[in-house]
């Protein structure tokens, strides 16, 4: 099984292209870039009383990186749902070298010290492209992107690319956008101006904006009239900072 070159996987994200297998077992890998794109616009995540209930509950505790390869493997794992998965092991290894090099990160949600929920995804200048995510426990999935959600908009992140389009991503603020439309969102969230002379990356801080941090939440979270909540991060500030709009 050949092994993928993390230095090209994240050549291929910056211009909007990502690997999948044909099944688990599967040697090769094939690149997709999709006619049609599903997104999540972080201003328009669709948060539901029932949904808004179970985080303010802190029923599952949320943590950020805390078990990476465990939820890389949750999300490949054969289950009576779901008999086969597009994630073989070169994805798997691939996504874990990007993982230590800081590129690739994922949202852990536990119940009694068990790992019941999460998602994994890439992080490259202002985009975020989301992967894959599972569920052992109703709702672990949808409490583990809220907090996505809240970490990117607190982090001052453009684009949540979902790749495809789902029932399940759709009931909460996913839309689907053509190819042009995706490549131009993806030039804003990479600091590249589209009307420069060849295409040339422009400095996210040249264009006025700084630096996305993924791990801004952790340091308290800011919300846009920029006062800072300090002390740990609860359900109830996650469904805050959800209920706000730039």
């Amino acid at each position: 099984m050949k092994a993928i070159d993390p230095d090209l996987l994240l050549r291929a994200y910056s211009i909007g292209v990502f690997p999948m297998a044909d099944s688990r077992a599967a040697d090769d890998v094939y690149w997709v870039e999709p006619k049609k794109r599903g997104i999540l616009p972080l201003d328009r995540f669709r948060l539901s009383r029932s949904l808004a209930k179970t985080i303010r509950s802190d029923r599952f505790t949320v943590t950020a990186d805390r078990a990476f390869g465990e939820v890389v493997a949750e999300c490949a794992a054969i289950t009576s749902q779901r008999p086969d998965t597009w994630i073989n092991p070169a994805i798997e290894t691939a996504y874990a070298d990007l993982h230590r090099r800081g590129h690739a990160h994922s949202i852990e949600c536990w119940r009694a010290g068990r790992l019941v929920g999460g998602l994994y995804g890439v992080r490259l200048g202002g985009a975020f492209f989301g992967e894959s995510m599972f569920s052992r426990e109703s709702n672990a999935s949808k409490v583990a992107l809220a907090w996505l959600v809240a970490r990117l908009r607190v982090g001052g992140f453009r684009l949540l690319d979902c790749q495809f389009i789902t029932d399940h991503l759709q009931s909460l603020g996913a839309i689907e956008v053509s190819r042009d439309d995706y490549v131009a969102l993806l030039d804003v969230a990479l600091g590249v101006a589209a009307g420069a002379a060849g295409g040339a990356a422009v400095a996210g801080a040249a264009a006025g904006w700084s630096a996305p941090d993924f791990f801004a939440l952790d340091g308290g979270a800011i919300d846009p009239d920029m006062r800072t909540v300090s002390g740990p991060i609860s359900g109830c500030t996650i469904v805050q900072l959800l209920g706000q709009t730039s």
